[in-house]
């Protein structure tokens, strides 16, 4: 089965340092959805912009890559039969609900190089 990126914008990262319960339902029920269809393959959350670090040759600076409205928030890997089923299953995304958006690509290849250090 073909596997998808789906790529979260958002004003920002809700998942800062000191958020909630609340302030991550909505992103953790998606999660368990999405787990629970069995389509999910792995998920990151990233933390807020302000965190972020970026590097461009000879430089580096304090903020996301880009100054945009929207940043990436987090991201996750679907399987999918193709991309209607991908879209699918992006569009029950809560950042849609929330003002943000989703972008969705296939993955053309990589995978799991080692689990993360404990």
């Amino acid at each position: 089965m073909a596997q998808f990126a789906v790529l979260i914008y958002a004003a920002d990262s809700a998942h800062s340092p000191d958020a909630t319960e609340a302030d991550l339902e909505s992103c953790d029920d998606h999660a368990e959805e999405l787990v629970a269809a069995d389509a999910m393959l792995l998920a990151y959350a990233l933390t807020p912009r302000d965190v972020a670090t970026s590097l461009r040759a000879g430089s580096v600076t304090s903020g996301p890559f880009v100054d945009a409205a929207e940043v990436v928030a987090g991201f996750y890997v679907i399987e999918a039969p193709d991309l209607d089923a991908a879209l699918a299953i992006a569009r029950t995304n809560p950042a849609l609900r929330e003002g943000g958006g989703v972008e969705v690509r296939p993955v053309h290849s990589g995978g799991v190089i080692r689990a993360p250090r404990a």
